[in-house]
């Protein structure tokens, strides 16, 4: 199996955090969407990401957040990675990449998604991220067909997310596409929205990382 990176991502409480720490995923995610299950809340303090590694990359999740907002909130609480995971424009994502920011831009993935919208970020982003279309912006818990990652053809590493679990983490070994980077591991891994089971992802770590 090829060294894929891991993301966990939907974190919010400092013990959980701080335990998750301890497994050394490469990236950690928190959500700044408020719709959403996971997000970090309005009492979250910058003190709440002390317990993680400094090796460890931090990721704020954005979903069509004003320009002004992630900027913002991401130099408050010292992010210098962010996922949008919205209907952000290359135009958009450019303009963080030139605050300095490393740029995850995810897009919801089925049958009909059309791989060809992809060219006009291919020089406004770091990494695309591909999860199962929902209306909920990720988070679903549902896996889409892997198979249609055969049709991504561009030379840009990707992420691999939606309903990862492990009961089908060692299928992952069957992706054979080059820019496969890492996976983002979430809503399977959980005792309830935003806290991790910190047992169930340490087995997955074993099966990623051996």
């Amino acid at each position: 199996m090829k060294d894929l990176k891991i993301k966990v991502c939907g974190m919010k409480y400092p013990d959980n955090i701080s335990a998750l720490s301890d497994l050394k995923p490469d990236y950690m995610g928190f959500i700044f969407y408020p719709p959403s299950k996971r997000f970090i809340g309005l009492d979250f303090q910058k003190s709440d990401l002390n317990g993680i590694d400094k090796d460890i990359n931090k990721t704020a999740v954005f979903v069509n957040a004003h320009l002004n907002e992630v900027i913002e909130f991401s130099h408050l609480y010292g992010f210098k990675t962010l996922q949008l995971h919205g209907n952000e424009t290359p135009e958009f994502c450019k303009e963080l990449m030139n605050q300095g920011f490393k740029i995850i831009k995810a897009f919801g993935v089925n049958d009909s998604f059309d791989f060809a919208v992809l060219e006009q970020y291919t020089n406004s982003v770091d990494f695309f991220l591909f999860d199962t279309k929902t209306e909920e912006h990720g988070g679903s818990g549902e896996v889409f067909g892997w198979d249609l990652l055969n049709n991504y053809h561009l030379d840009k590493p990707f992420f691999l997310s939606g309903g990862l679990s492990l009961d089908n983490l060692t299928s992952i070994i069957e992706i054979k596409n080059p820019y496969f980077f890492g996976v983002d591991l979430n809503s399977k891994f959980e005792i309830e929205p935003a806290s991790k089971d910190v047992e169930k992802l340490e087995l997955a770590f074993k099966i990623l990382r051996n």
